[in-house]
């Protein structure tokens, strides 16, 4: 399909479990819908979206790794990973991995910063690989781009200054191995950055929506939403980083706003661009059309001040810098 064609199918390639649980092995499987469970089913939606009003979001054009990159890393993962790279700092020269990096918004303002050194950027999902590589040509230092799996690292001992993880580990289904994992990789006297979501009742804006789905299409269409804010224990979070091998934790809620241009956009962007266009793919594009509406309007009825201009919510993540000790070693 060429960019100049309107867009008449949207396609979602996804790996779905029993029972419709997610088990999730990097942080952006939740966007680029690869879930791995006990019996898998591969399911590829295509809509042909043919008669569809111009405001639907099935008219999005592109892969669903190229509507997360597009749309959600500028209004959303961008944010945080400005702030993340701030407060670990990392400097020219140094050697730096990003696990988990989905399409790549870390590894990219990490290149920008340093200006020399070694970038590595890994996920195990190839879709969103392949958009991080496309839209990464020419940084300098240059971004190596690696498909793997963040609880068995394909890498040696001692390898990387900085480890990077943004809004991934509360979807490894071993939080424990992949924190060993980056702490076995980490050079002595290595940092470690990383930034989980606070419970989804201290960012509005996705209880509204978890809410939103869960009165529209039934209960547990929440499930996806909901599973972003699964590692809301500050002190769990601790104590896993500490139990990993790591020192001087230090943990702070950190809040930034996050700003769409209406109540609707925020809605569409969420169904199309995630593993919720499932829900309604299967729907007549009327029907999709009614839903979206209902939604929006069950979701502006739960926020304060979402009417009919840009919607902005407050959104709240755990963000985290911990080192590996000169000594530090994990039996």
């Amino acid at each position: 399909m060429r960019m100049s064609d309107p867009l008449r199918t949207i396609r979602w390639s996804g790996i779905w479990l029993d029972g419709g649980m997610p088990l999730v092995l990097n942080a952006f499987a939740c966007a680029t819908g690869t879930w791995i469970g006990s019996r898998i089913a591969i399911a590829r939606l295509i809509d042909p979206g043919c008669d569809m009003p111009q405001h639907e979001p099935w008219q999005l054009e592109g892969s669903a790794a190229e509507l997360y990159e597009r749309y959600l890393v500028p209004a959303i993962t961008a944010l945080w990973a400005t702030d993340l790279l701030e407060r670990v700092a990392p400097a020219p020269g140094e050697r730096v991995l990003d696990v988990a990096c989905g399409t790549g918004i870390v590894a990219r303002l990490a290149a920008r910063r340093m200006s020399r050194g070694q970038i590595v950027g890994l996920d195990l999902n190839p879709g969103m690989l392949s958009v991080a590589r496309a839209i990464s040509t020419g940084h300098q230092p240059p971004i190596e781009w690696r498909e793997g799996s963040a609880l068995a690292l394909p890498f040696g001992d001692d390898g990387f200054d900085v480890v990077l993880c943004q809004l991934g580990l509360q979807f490894f289904p071993d939080r424990t191995a992949a924190l060993r994992e980056m702490f076995r990789v980490l050079a002595p006297e290595g940092r470690l950055g990383l930034n989980v979501y606070t419970a989804i009742e201290r960012t509005p804006v996705a209880l509204a929506l978890a809410e939103a789905l869960d009165q529209h299409l039934g209960p547990g269409a929440s499930m996806v939403k909901r599973s972003e804010h699964a590692l809301a224990d500050a002190e769990e979070l601790r104590r896993l980083i500490v139990d990993a091998g790591f020192c001087d934790v230090i943990l702070q809620p950190v809040t930034q706003t996050i700003r769409f241009t209406s109540p609707r956009e925020y809605v569409r962007l969420q169904i199309a661009a995630t593993p919720m266009a499932a829900m309604v793919a299967g729907m007549e594009s009327d029907r999709r059309d009614s839903v979206v509406d209902a939604i929006t309007s069950s979701l502006v009825s739960r926020l304060d001040d979402a009417g009919g201009g840009d919607l902005a919510s407050p959104q709240e993540a755990f963000v985290v810098r911990a080192r590996k000790g000169a000594t530090s070693s994990l039996s």
